[in-house]
């Protein structure tokens, strides 16, 4: 709240990619509407652009109903939205993956819940040959790895964008971390 102006209405976040400028049009996801960029806040100033990794309070033209781990992006570089996807995993958890277990996958403030559907490929670190036989999952090791969630969310491939194409899955059960991906 701005307490010279009461009604105030403001969309803080970090910058995960590309610049923003005001006047840009501007997409709410997962809801699609569009508005255009009103002010730049940081701190107590006013900004013309916010770029990579900044924190920054955005107003908009128009009042949209954004929640944490929504994602507003600009309407020329949109991230994807699936159920469905491939990466690569080093599993931490201390006991053994198990296919089709219910995790919760966090990426930046969103969380959803998935499974691990197939182990495709196990890699090894040294050599980066591929193990397409041997589909148990240890401590330590890297897999090549298809993931079902029970909604869409939103991301980015790795190579693209490292904040919005990288994620941790947590057991359901113990809460504990167990795996860090890279999505591919």
């Amino acid at each position: 709240m701005n307490k010279d102006n009461p009604n105030y209405r403001g969309y803080a976040g970090r910058v995960a990619e590309g610049i923003f400028k005001v006047g840009d049009e501007v997409i709410a996801l997962p809801s699609g509407l569009k508005s255009k960029i009103k002010t730049i806040d940081a701190l107590n100033e006013k900004l013309s652009t916010a770029f990579l990794g900044m924190s920054v309070t955005l107003t908009l033209e128009d009042e949209l109903d954004i929640s944490r781990g929504d994602i507003i992006s600009s309407v020329k570089n949109l991230p994807t939205s699936s159920k469905q996807f491939k990466a690569i995993i080093c599993w931490l958890g201390n006991t053994p993956c198990v296919a089709y277990r219910k995790y919760v996958l966090k990426l930046a403030t969103q969380e959803v819940r998935c499974i691990i559907k197939n182990v495709l490929s196990k890699i090894n670190v040294n050599t980066l040959d591929e193990n397409l036989i041997d589909k148990n999952i240890c401590m330590n090791e890297i897999v090549r790895v298809e993931i079902n969630t029970t909604k869409a969310f939103l991301f980015d491939l790795y190579k693209v964008n490292k904040i919005t194409g990288s994620f941790i899955l947590i057991d359901e059960a113990t809460n504990q971390t167990v795996a860090a991906g890279m999505i591919i």
